[in-house]
């Protein structure tokens, strides 16, 4: 069975299949510029139910194949609801962190969807992209993690390659009128709540963790896109799309999210935490790319420019800090048995 596989990775294995997630979390832009009617909140209605659907069906499975080798422990007591769920799809009503880290997913999931119906693909993969540095920035205000003096650079870098790229396409608007500076502004804004949600939601299961508190990641994603899906149905009625457009919706749903948020978890349970960030900066670069071949959205000069700054200061930031933290424990996603 696959998911037996999935818990005997390689090192080498683990870093191909980050790769594969990443090509998979890549296919949004593109998959977005081929529907036909879909409204704007009917598309994240649509992909995050259908994120929903797959997770409901994928997670028991996978958690059956874990118990049976001894990774997660039993729910003990009487049968019921609740304990049903955690058993089946590892929801835990009662933690605080995970409520909390399933709404992250559900703005992360809404926003991005959103704001590529504002603006380009290349403007909110970039913005995207500062996730690690607002991360480490929110750890610093709220559990008082320190920062390297080497971070404080990579965010200032970062801030500043991002300035340029929107600065020099605001200023290209204003002898270019057919340009939609409120839809670049709007897109953007909506864009950075990405990285923002996602900020607290690593911070929260992070600081949950120092507490002995374990927060399957997974089961959280569950949560977000069924949240994502409650939150946008009445604003996507009436429905528009096409049976095309749920075909497309229904692969985003699928292969650009459940199976990759899924995977991407096994993946962190081999690999360490900088060799993560260093391989999903990729979604950036392949995302760009899809859209610019497959969807004609060409980057200005100015993206790639300011892109370019961004995610050079990621990639040095990750190399520098990698011998400093090689000690760095892996993020614990599932509750093991006691050894």
């Amino acid at each position: 069975m696959p998911f037996q596989a999935l818990n005997r990775l390689t090192h080498t294995q683990a870093v191909f299949l980050m790769l594969a997630v990443t090509l998979m979390w890549s296919i949004a832009g593109v998959v977005s510029r081929q529907l036909e009617s879909a409204a704007r909140f009917e598309v994240t209605f649509w992909r995050s139910a259908f994120t929903a659907l797959s997770l409901l069906i994928i997670l028991p499975l996978w958690r059956h194949v874990d118990r049976s080798q001894g990774h997660f422990v039993e729910p003990a007591g009487t049968p019921s609801l609740r304990m049903s769920l955690k058993r089946h799809w590892g929801l835990i009503p009662e933690s605080r962190a995970f409520w909390i880290s399933g709404i992250c997913w559900s703005v992360m999931f809404t926003a991005f969807m959103l704001a590529l119906t504002f603006t380009s693909v290349a403007n909110v993969l970039i913005i995207m992209s500062i996730g690690p540095l607002l991360t480490a920035l929110v750890a610093r205000v709220f559990i008082g993690q320190k920062l390297a003096a080497r971070t404080w650079l990579a965010i200032v870098a970062a801030g500043a390659g991002i300035a340029y790229m929107y600065g020099s396409q605001f200023v290209q608007a204003l002898s270019h009128p057919e340009i939609d500076t409120g839809g670049l502004l709007l897109g953007s804004l909506t864009a950075l709540c990405v990285p923002i949600a996602g900020a607290i939601n690593w911070t929260v299961v992070q600081r949950g963790q120092t507490h002995g508190e374990k927060i399957d990641l997974v089961p959280s994603v569950l949560l977000g896109a069924v949240i994502s899906s409650l939150f946008t149905l009445p604003l996507a009625m009436p429905f528009s799309a096409t049976r095309t457009d749920m075909a497309w919706l229904a692969m985003l749903g699928l292969v650009q999210l459940a199976i990759p948020c899924a995977l991407s978890v096994v993946c962190a349970r081999v690999l360490k935490a900088p060799e993560v960030s260093l391989l999903a900066l990729l979604e950036v670069i392949f995302g760009i790319l899809l859209a610019w071949i497959w969807a004609s959205e060409t980057p200005g000069d100015e993206v790639l420019l300011g892109g370019t700054l961004v995610i050079g200061a990621l990639v040095i930031n990750e190399l520098l800090g990698w011998r400093s933290r090689a000690g760095t424990p892996r993020i614990q996603t599932v509750d093991k048995q006691p050894q």
